[in-house]
């Protein structure tokens, strides 16, 4: 690159920032997608502080994305809060944060390889001279890889992205402490703190950073000189680090033996497979994982995978050999060449880096899902590195007979680089909506049944009634237990007004689950609507007694209080459902209602003005605030009001 004049730092992160950009550029107003619903919209955590200065508050919210989940990633859900106090649920600031995050991992990478170069192992090794072309095309690969599109576009997939770049800032401080002579100087104790602080950071984002002391332990004893003893001192802090998430993941108020088997059921996941099944069948995966790398098609958000039951399959066996080759290899070129060309371990280290940072959703402990291309996020690092290093080091071989090589090389990679840009930017295309995105997956899994189901809703939430119904049937189809399609095509029926087909689905979902409370309630709301309101303040309950944290449930059993007079405990349930989840627009709309009633104009109004600050569409809050304006005398901001829901009923029609 010095070619070109090209060798400046600033160039370098430039260029990074600028195909990164390119590659994201349509994905500030991609919706929130699949588990972001769940974690940030529906997640009554994120859209109060309190509860990360208190975090005790949130056991009141178990479960995956709740209590438990601020407990293990407390740092990645605090961004997510952030994001919220500042923008609310404009996706855009959400999207702008995971660019910005991923942007700094790559240029992390940059400064790491640079830094890697002045190690004593790799201070005097001829292919220096190439150190910031591999830096550079690194991080490029890096950064404009379509299958890192799932990792940054898909929202709450930050928490992987996130981790990564704190992963990356704890070994990079590593580096430059170790690098630093002075082994007392306030210099050297600061990157030393970062480095640890950023370990401990990484830890509380995602469970995977658990591998960093290990990828830093063999970063040591691969690039640097020292005795024993002073290694580790640098080290034995980190491998404390170690600790964090298992401690995050036990209860301090069990016995020894309780908090065996309470590590072993974590370490268990959600998965139905035995862990024997799933580590046979991540061996097939890693190889598709490989695959990706090297050819990006076929990308999927839901992969139909099948799960191998006996490691003497074909496909399994053959993945098992590739892939004990590959590190066998790994390992004979970091023996056979540690004294000779001391850059070969760059390529045994890329390796083993891919399979360390798999080792933890590739290995024993079964996870809900066999495959996710976010997976690959950290462990692609490793091969980025080895592709590049081996590509220069091929060009220090070769420029003695062809001087132009090392043009026609960096031409070469700049062309790649730029079709990976293409590649993601059109990825990214996919995530664009609900519907875009679903019917993706079902063309790509047509046989899964959540595929289906994704896509119903889709087309539910765009009015295609019909097509949704056929989606859900299909879900049915391929899955007749599967508690949420029934559900859903239950809500589809009832859009219709077919309730009794809608209460027939709905039971059929409680049959299958009979902990589904989101059936309860729609049983609910089909027999108010058929003015049943005993029947439905029974299932109302039962959605509450199986989650009292359901705001829907919350605001329909408000209404049926308010409906047998009595405003008091509507009102209760109604601030309840309010406190669950601040961007619902219902319960503010009741609730202006119950305050209209007693005659609390102003208290009606504040509720009102809330409901169409949240919901600009709802053509009942502009209509209900307009009568309260006019109650109060305030007859100019009545008009603008009624004329508004007048608006949107026309469009409804």
């Amino acid at each position: 690159m010095a070619d070109y004049g090209l060798h400046r730092p600033f160039l370098h992160i430039l260029l990074i920032i600028l195909l990164s950009l390119i590659a994201y550029s349509n994905t500030f107003h991609s919706p929130f997608q699949f588990d972001d619903v769940r974690v940030i919209v529906e997640n009554p955590i994120i859209k109060d502080i309190q509860f990360f200065v208190e975090p005790s508050k949130a056991k009141a919210f178990p479960g995956a994305f709740g209590y438990d989940a601020l407990n293990t990633r407390f740092i990645g859900y605090l961004t997510f809060a952030l994001n919220y106090k500042i923008g609310g649920l404009d996706v855009t600031g959400y999207h702008i944060v995971n660019l910005l995050i991923h942007i700094s991992v790559a240029v992390l990478i940059y400064f790491f390889i640079l830094l890697s170069f002045r190690t004593p192992v790799l201070s005097e090794s001829p292919l220096r001279a190439y150190q910031v072309q591999i830096a550079v095309f690194t991080a490029l690969l890096f950064a404009c890889h379509p299958v890192q599109t799932q990792a940054v576009t898909y929202i709450w997939q930050r928490v992987t992205s996130l981790a990564a770049l704190l992963y990356m800032l704890s070994l990079t401080a590593y580096i430059k402490y170790r690098l630093i002579n002075g082994r007392a100087s306030l210099k050297s104790l600061f990157f030393y703190l970062i480095c640890i602080l950023s370990a401990v950071t990484a830890m509380k984002t995602k469970e995977t950073a658990i591998m960093l002391p290990v990828t830093i332990v063999m970063y040591e004893f691969m690039f640097f000189k020292e005795k024993l003893k002073r290694r580790m001192l640098c080290l034995t802090p980190l491998l404390f680090t170690m600790l964090i998430i298992p401690l995050s993941l036990i209860s301090w108020d069990m016995t020894l033996l309780e908090m065996a088997g309470d590590i072993n059921e974590v370490t268990r996941g959600a998965s139905v497979l035995p862990r024997w099944v799933y580590l046979i069948t991540e061996f097939r995966v890693i190889i598709t994982y490989i695959r990706l790398i090297f050819f990006p098609v076929g990308q999927n958000l839901d992969y139909d995978y099948p799960a191998y039951q006996s490691f003497f399959d074909t496909e399994v066996l053959l993945s098992f050999v590739f892939l004990v080759s590959l590190l066998s290899f790994s390992l004979y070129l970091y023996y056979r060449y540690r004294r000779t060309a001391t850059h070969v371990r760059l390529i045994s280290f890329g390796v083993f880096w891919f399979f360390i940072n798999l080792l933890l959703e590739s290995s024993i402990i079964p996870l809900n899902n066999v495959i996710f291309e976010h997976r690959l996020y950290l462990p692609s690092i490793g091969v980025f590195l080895a592709i590049t290093t081996l590509i220069f080091m091929a060009v220090e071989k070769l420029k003695k007979r062809n001087y132009q090589i090392e043009k026609a090389v960096a031409a070469g990679l700049m062309i790649i680089t730029l079709v990976l840009t293409g590649a993601a930017y059109a990825r990214n295309e996919v995530w664009k909506d609900q519907k875009t995105l679903w019917e993706d997956v079902v063309k790509n899994s047509p046989d899964k049944p959540r595929g289906h189901i994704g896509l119903g809703s889709a087309y539910k939430s765009q009015g295609l009634i019909d097509d949704a119904i056929k989606q859900f049937e299909i879900a049915i189809s391929l899955d007749p237990g599967n508690s949420k399609a029934h559900n859903n095509l239950g809500n589809a029926y009832r859009s219709q007004g077919r309730m009794n087909m809608a209460l027939e689905q709905y039971k059929a979902a409680i049959k299958f689950d009979p902990d589904n409370f989101e059936a309860y309630n729609n049983i609910g709301i089909t027999y108010k609507s058929q003015g049943q309101l005993g029947m439905a303040k029974e299932n109302y309950h039962a959605a509450l007694k199986l989650n009292p944290n359901y705001p829907k449930a919350h605001n329909n059993i408000g209404n049926i209080y308010k409906s047998e007079g009595h405003p008091e405990i509507a009102i209760k349930h109604y601030q309840t459902a309010i406190n669950l989840d601040k961007d619902y627009a219902a319960p503010y709309i009741n609730l202006g209602n119950v305050y209209m009633s007693l005659d609390s104009i102003d208290r009606a109004i504040d509720s009102y003005r809330t409901a169409v600050r949240l919901d600009p569409f709802s053509a009942e809050a502009h209509y209900n605030l307009a009568v309260a304006y006019r109650a109060s005398g305030l007859i100019e901001q009545a008009e603008e009001h009624y004329s508004a829901a007048a608006g949107l009923m026309k469009k409804r029609k």
